[in-house]
């Protein structure tokens, strides 16, 4: 006999004769032919009818996008009504306002992770998880946690006219820029300090720090200056916030990025007799 296995279901069994309703959760397997309800019985007082509902979820991909407008155009600059941007040449660096904007931001640093690893299988599902884990990441950080603000900065291509481009197809390059406090004993981000179990933040202003992550650039975008531009205008934003130092890290072994932040007017932090919680990493600080 066929069987349909319910599971996590509310069933409801009505009596006409009592006017009572008896709901009963529970896992239970039912043959079929209790699921078709007789109607040759015309004393309806005496028959009970079971009733069943079975709920099928949406697609994981269609939870975790809801709401995103993947077709939707680029609004003119003017309607963001931005006071802080910064143009250059055929780009403006500005503060991701549109959820479309920090799904793209969020799916270029997914390339930029696997772009040494694209011949590797199923990369393609990696970079979409990724993307869809640093999506809903931005999204919190960019709500303040713990008194820290975050911003995600992007730069964005300038509107031509009789040209219209969707939000995916505009924004070329994108970074995070957040304004931290130094913990108790601390200089410099990241130092390893003497401190008791429960430290806490000193957050008085000149405690307060800039810190630069997640900068990458569309492959089809490099070479125009869009990495330098981000960064000059991420610790301006961080000077017009009250905030004198900018920090970044990068790896020891990442000469092109070294490069690139040097040029840009940071410089490698000499922690000296310090020691840092990660000694595969240079600390970098903004000094122009």
């Amino acid at each position: 006999m066929s069987t349909i296995s319910i599971h996590r279901t509310e069933i409801l069994r009505i009596t006409h004769a009592r006017s009572r309703i008896f709901r009963q959760r529970y896992r239970r397997t039912i043959p079929l032919w209790k699921l078709t309800i007789n109607s040759r019985s015309s004393d309806t007082s005496k028959k009970e009818e079971l009733s069943v509902q079975i709920s099928i979820p949406p697609p994981v991909d269609q939870l975790r996008t809801v709401g995103l407008r993947f077709d939707r155009l680029q609004p003119p600059e003017p309607e963001f009504g931005h006071e802080d941007r910064f143009e250059f040449g055929k780009f403006v660096a500005r503060e991701a306002m549109l959820d479309e904007e920090y799904w793209t931001a969020a799916w270029l640093r997914a390339e930029s992770h696997w772009e040494d690893r694209s011949n590797e299988r199923y990369v393609d599902n990696y970079k979409r998880k990724f993307a869809e884990q640093e999506f809903n990441a931005i999204k919190r950080r960019c709500k303040g946690m713990q008194g820290q603000k975050c911003s995600c900065i992007v730069a964005v291509k300038k509107e031509e006219k009789h040209i219209k481009r969707s939000v995916i197809k505009s924004v070329v390059g994108t970074l995070d820029l957040s304004i931290r406090y130094f913990l108790q004993g601390e200089t410099f981000p990241g130092e390893k300090v003497k401190s008791q179990l429960f430290c806490s933040k000193n957050q008085e202003g000149s405690n307060r720090y800039g810190y630069i992550a997640n900068l990458c650039v569309a492959k089809s975008a490099r070479r125009q200056g869009i990495a330098c531009n981000m960064l000059r205008f991420a610790v301006e934003s961080a000077r017009l916030s009250g905030v004198e130092q900018v920090y970044v890290h990068v790896h020891k072994n990442n000469s092109v990025a070294q490069e690139l932040y040097q040029k840009t007017g940071f410089k490698i932090v000499e922690t000296g007799k310090f020691e840092s919680l990660d000694d595969d990493t240079y600390l970098l600080q903004y000094t122009s």
